[in-house]
């Protein structure tokens, strides 16, 4: 199974280390299942980390280790171009077709996506989660 975890998802999973996302960051590195990234993604998850209200919890650091580790260890995909998508955020177009393109499930949190989920791939953390056990 192969998986994109939006930005915010990953960021849980460094905040708090108990919760579904951090048990999905777990799961990726036992092999559990392929996590798809791009350079927009890790851009976007590098400035996220960088936020003055991250920055007391996880350190310059931490997220640049948490950065590297996912760019030389999950796959990579080419960012593809991210027409008009159904999103009412149109930031989020591009996690939408790196799903699309990867033929992956996109894992988010963000319930602008999460309504998309009976047409598209989208889903919980913790639904993922219950995807991966059964």
């Amino acid at each position: 199974m192969r998986a994109v975890l939006d930005p915010n998802v990953l960021i849980s999973g460094l905040l708090a280390p108990t919760g579904a996302p951090a048990r999905l960051i777990v799961r990726w590195l036992a092999g559990d299942f392929e996590l798809i990234v791009s350079e927009r993604l890790l851009d976007e998850l590098s400035r996220a980390l960088a936020y003055h209200k991250l920055r007391s919890r996880i350190s310059a650091d931490e997220a640049r280790a948490f950065v590297q580790l996912l760019g030389r260890s999950a796959t990579t995909s080419l960012d593809p171009v991210a027409g008009p998508g159904p999103s009412r955020d149109p930031g989020d177009d591009y996690l939408l077709a790196l799903a699309s393109s990867s033929a992956a499930v996109l894992v988010s949190g963000d319930q602008d996506l999460l309504i998309l989920a009976p047409e598209l791939p989208i889903c919980s953390p913790s639904d993922f989660r219950k995807r991966l056990d059964s």
